[in-house]
């Protein structure tokens, strides 16, 4: 009788401790973390995924807003779009997190008009170095993403010198 009884409270004990090792499905620590091209995905890209499932390729999913010196703001929308272009395009190709949102965010915001037809930012330093580029214009109309990303070249040969 005695040995049923260790037996019975070994097992309560067994079962509570794992209770508290396994993490509730809620939890923050029971999400487990999908990588993308490398990068971690974050809780909007999963909500993009399910928006962009069932909408179409033309639906924005959000605006980004250019400071201009007189009148409201011009934005430029991020849409779902296709392999090509758009929020899925970025996603495959260059990974989607929530630091790719914020540099698009800066480009479109602050930076500098690139030539390509978008916005990029730039190193503080001489000559002038492309850190991150975006460039505008899809099927769907002339103020959307087409794509960004990190430019990781070094800067031209004979770039004019400060």
């Amino acid at each position: 009788m005695l040995h049923k009884t260790a037996a019975k409270t070994a097992l309560a004990a067994t079962a509570a401790l794992s209770a508290l090792l396994i993490p509730a499905a809620g939890s923050a620590s029971a999400a487990t973390p999908a990588s993308v091209s490398g990068s971690t995905v974050t809780a909007r890209a999963n909500s993009y995924d399910a928006t962009c499932r069932s909408h179409s390729r033309t639906y924005v999913l959000k605006k980004y807003y250019r400071r201009v010196p007189v009148g409201p703001p011009s934005y430029y929308t991020l849409r779902c779009g296709t392999s090509t272009w758009g929020w899925k395009h970025i996603k495959a190709r260059h990974g989607w997190n929530s630091t790719m949102d914020r540099k698009i965010s800066a480009a479109i915001g602050t930076g500098s008009p690139n030539g390509r037809g978008g916005y990029s930012t730039y190193l503080n330093q001489c000559p002038r170095v492309e850190k991150f580029r975006t460039i505008l214009g899809t099927p769907a109309g002339r103020g959307d993403l087409l794509t960004a990303y990190n430019v990781d070249r070094p800067a031209a040969v004979g770039a004019a010198r400060c």
